[in-house]
């Protein structure tokens, strides 16, 4: 049984929202906690809109999908490992029927030379006002 376990966290994606690091490192997999896509150091979503309560009044997919697949890579790549290292991947989004086919077409781009397994599924809500979270796991050396 592994007993490498390392907790990691990278200075280029978003802190995270609670108390979880960015990454878990366990023998030779890494772990990635859910990513979404905002900004290190500030609230700001890629495209998304927001009212005076926090509500999300209007929001763009494909600005949210580069953003998080951004943070994905910043994560793998500060604890040692690489886009072509993500082995499987879970997809969250809040509205399956209006934006898989875009975040599909983007996913086929990003992911052209590597195919993780992939699960994607849709959720009511997730904790801060975006539209998709990443659930990764990679290989790592």
């Amino acid at each position: 049984m592994a007993t490498n376990k390392e907790l990691l966290n990278s200075n280029k994606a978003p802190e995270p929202v609670g108390l979880y690091p960015h990454a878990r490192r366990v023998g030779t997999l890494l772990f990635l906690s859910g990513v979404g896509p905002r900004e290190r150091g500030s609230k700001t979503i890629p495209g998304v809109e927001l009212d005076e309560q926090g509500n999300i009044l209007s929001y763009d997919i494909e600005a949210q999908c580069h953003s998080v697949f951004r943070n994905v890579r910043a994560i793998l790549e500060d604890a040692g490992s690489s886009w072509d290292s993500l082995v499987d991947v879970t997809v969250f989004l809040t509205n399956m029927k209006d934006d898989f086919a875009t975040y599909n077409r983007l996913y086929a781009e990003y992911f052209a030379d590597n195919q993780p397994c992939r699960t994607t599924v849709e959720v009511n809500k997730l904790p801060t006002p975006i539209a998709i979270e990443l659930k990764c796991i990679a290989m790592i050396d």
